[in-house]
């Protein structure tokens, strides 16, 4: 989403301590049909950082076969910006160029890699493209009802879209044609501006465009059932980058059960531990 549509956040980090949140609440781990009354907030602390490139506004963030993978979008307001996919070198901050889009003609949003695929979004071009996985090369594209696109996860069969709606999309990546769609709901009212997305363990994690929450989202009824709250990394990042954008991207690396998190310019990509 372009930077016009987002302001965020000050503040300043004073010892590595702060990182850990001590939060009352346990997550909510039930599968089942009630309203959840509060929230939980989950506890969560961080064990390391990484550089990350300033000049990439992020939109999608996941691991595939070991690496950490990166889409970025490009405001006009921000020139130094492009569209593009490509890997993170968590050791050296360096970003590899895979994929870059137009941006005359595209906005790059969330990304998935599914069916040894790599699924693309757009903002508002109501277009998706379609890459093999290996090679990075273009081998189809595909349209969407979703005024918009954001975010983008998979549960390991589905496609699942985020719109900055309070919906959730889910698509078949065979014919890209509409299963379901899921209302995410906080204590029974409409949860919108659901943005970047990671699938963890059977549950949905978004992050919300315009605030520091990442919500844990019951995949089966659409209800948020528990809460990451990073302010404390928007201030460290905000500390380092005064230019910095909002938070948005969680990453889960299944192969060393390790979760990372980053944002729209931000200097780090933070290693984040909590009870997934």
């Amino acid at each position: 989403m372009p930077l016009n549509k987002k302001q965020l956040i000050i503040g300043t980090l004073i010892l590595s301590t702060l990182f850990s949140c001590n939060n009352n609440s346990k997550t909510a781990e039930n599968n089942d049909q009630k309203i959840v009354p509060n929230i939980p907030d989950i506890s969560y602390s961080v064990s390391h950082y990484f550089p990350h490139d300033t000049t990439l506004f992020t939109e999608g963030f996941l691991f595939y076969k070991g690496e950490l993978f990166e889409s970025t979008g490009s405001p006009e307001d921000l020139p130094q910006t492009k569209s593009l996919i490509g890997i993170d070198n968590l050791a050296t901050g360096k970003f590899s160029k895979k994929i870059e889009l137009d941006k005359t003609r595209y906005f790059g949003e969330g990304i998935a890699f599914l069916d040894n695929k790599l699924f693309q979004l757009t903002y508002t071009s109501q277009v998706g493209f379609i890459y093999d996985a290996k090679t990075f090369k273009k081998i189809g594209q595909f349209k969407y009802a979703n005024k918009e696109g954001w975010g983008m996860t998979t549960n390991g069969k589905d496609l699942i879209l985020s719109d900055g709606t309070s919906n959730l999309t889910f698509l078949n990546p065979t014919n890209l044609k509409l299963i379901k769609t899921l209302s995410v709901t906080k204590n029974g009212v409409p949860q919108d501006s659901l943005n970047e997305l990671e699938y963890i363990n059977g549950f949905i994690y978004a992050n919300v465009w315009m605030n520091n929450n990442i919500f844990k989202i019951n995949p089966t009824n659409g209800q948020v059932v528990g809460k990451l709250d990073l302010s404390v990394l928007t201030q460290d990042a905000r500390n380092k980058n005064p230019r910095i954008d909002v938070l948005n991207g969680i990453a889960y690396d299944s192969s060393s059960d390790k979760i990372y998190v980053t944002g729209k310019l931000w200097p780090n990509i933070y290693e984040i531990n909590f009870n997934h």
